[in-house]
């Protein structure tokens, strides 16, 4: 018996996320027998997260295509296209992107991002309640059900 998981584009469970953003969950837990999460998001400029910290993952980001700032503990950095980070669990950061178009990888270690994306998002296939939008509370309790804190706003 293989444990491969194939799929494709239509596969991808499809979230709205901030901002009306976009993003798709390639790999989950379920299809890696939670080694991985992998996540591919397409956001505007502006699009930004808060200040937060992962306490079970380690985060890495390749920004395919766009620019954007990223906040690593106290240090600032500008990233851009193949820009590649490798965030150690416990460590404080946060984005904001600059440019009019992001495409942005997140891979998970091991997995179990996929939760907090869903919780705290909406799958594109399902009715949008009028009024909806990822805000701060759905933050918060999306990353305290997965073991982020969320410790602030994006930073200035």
């Amino acid at each position: 018996m293989s444990l491969a998981y194939i799929a494709q584009a239509s596969d991808h469970d499809r979230i709205e996320w901030i901002e009306g953003s976009e993003l798709q969950i390639l790999l989950d837990g379920s299809h890696t027998a939670g080694q991985v999460t992998v996540v591919r998001s397409t956001l505007g400029a502006g699009a930004a997260s808060p200040l937060h910290l992962h306490r079970k993952e380690d985060e890495m980001f390749v920004l395919l295509d766009g620019h954007g700032v990223f906040w690593v503990g106290d240090e600032r950095h500008e990233v851009g296209q193949g820009g590649a980070m490798f965030l150690p669990r416990e460590v404080p950061h946060a984005y904001r992107f600059t440019s009019p178009h992001v495409d942005l990888l997140t891979i998970c270690t091991p997995s179990g991002m996929e939760a907090f994306f869903r919780g705290a998002g909406r799958r594109v296939t399902d009715p949008r309640p009028d009024g909806w939008e990822v805000g701060l509370g759905a933050l918060v309790a999306a990353g305290v059900a997965g073991g982020q804190e969320i410790l602030g706003p994006p930073p200035a």
